[in-house]
């Protein structure tokens, strides 16, 4: 009884919170939201999967989808580190971190971190001339994150996880008066916010069924010079399971790993991503996705390669994403264990 009104509460204190997910359902809200970075998926594995891990138990990348699945992260220690080309030349350099002291006794400890660099952009200003602007200066906006998180599997079946990370983005400056090819006057453009994300997993006892839910990017409305906006704020909710459970075969040997999720961000309409991994030998893994609705993205494949090492767990993984008109995206990951 006593596991049924924990799950109970934690389930509605996230169904209290999806009021502030339903702020911007409607297609008019939609890109009210600032600081998108938060939003883009960037573990391979998860990419490929088109980020329907919700219910999968992970080891630290679990702190850039859902905390409460690094809960019973096998080995000490964990590292992942990537790097990823988005649209428009955007790169994003990520990486986490975790580790289970006291054999796990006290929960896992885990810190992430990510960097964007948006590159150099050429900026303008109003003007009385026949283009209509002058060119000022070229300018180089920035972004990072870095947060500090916590799981803890509460009983065999039942885990909780949570994050508090730093969020900043700078557009370095804006300029605000512009003549005889002289900068007048520049404004700095730089905000930041403490953000929180929260989770939960749940091994239902049924084969490998699990149920998971998360909420990512809460925070308080922040500002630029007049104007306000909040963090892309998302619920999201999910269940896997490894179908072969339902066969004859080894899972150790053969494993198709089926999960299922859905998301409610504040700017954006409802989707549904699902994804489909199969792993051979626990060494070799091809994975795909779909999400709907979507705009460009629908379709994400990828694969995963465990090489056997001594003392050391190694994991590179790699996922493929088309972006129909807009460029398409490459995700590489490396992941240690120790």
């Amino acid at each position: 009884m006593k596991k049924i009104i924990i799950l109970l509460s934690l389930t509605s204190f996230f169904i209290g919170l999806l009021p502030e997910c339903s702020l911007a359902i409607n297609r008019d809200k939609r890109a009210q939201a600032g600081m998108k970075f938060l939003q883009v998926s960037l573990d391979a594995r998860a990419s490929a999967l088109s980020s329907a891990i919700t219910s999968m138990e992970l080891n630290s990348s679990a702190l850039m989808y859902n905390p409460a699945a690094m809960s019973r992260m096998e080995p000490f220690g964990h590292v992942s580190l990537g790097q990823m080309q988005w649209i428009a030349d955007i790169n994003y350099f990520y990486g986490t971190a975790a580790f289970k002291p006291m054999g796990g006794q006290w929960g896992v400890v885990g810190l992430s971190a990510m960097a964007i660099d948006y590159g150099d952009l050429q900026g303008t200003i109003l003007a009385n001339n026949e283009q209509g602007f002058l060119d000022t200066r070229k300018f180089s906006p920035t972004a990072m994150t870095f947060g500090v998180g916590y799981a803890k599997a509460l009983t065999n079946k039942f885990s909780i996880g949570g994050q508090v990370k730093y969020v900043q983005q700078n557009l370095n400056g804006g300029v605000e008066n512009f003549s005889n090819g002289e900068v007048q006057q520049t404004r700095e453009l730089a905000a930041d916010v403490m953000a929180f994300d929260f989770g939960i997993l749940y091994r239902t006892g049924f084969k490998s069924l699990n149920f998971g839910m998360n909420i990512r990017n809460f925070s308080q409305e922040i500002e630029y010079i007049e104007e306000s906006f909040q963090l892309p704020l998302t619920f999201k909710m999910g269940i896997s399971m490894d179908v072969m459970d339902l066969t004859a075969y080894n899972s150790k040997r053969h494993s198709l790993i089926t999960s299922v999720d859905a998301s409610h961000p504040r700017d954006f309409e409802e989707q549904v991503s699902m994804g489909l991994e199969y792993v051979f030998m626990q060494m070799f893994a091809l994975r795909m996705g779909y999400t709907a609705p979507t705009d460009e993205e629908g379709m994400s494949f990828g694969a995963g390669f465990r090489p056997s090492l001594d003392n050391l767990g190694l994991n590179v993984d790699y996922a493929y994403t088309p972006f129909g008109i807009l460029e398409d995206v490459h995700r590489f990951t490396f992941q240690f264990s120790f």
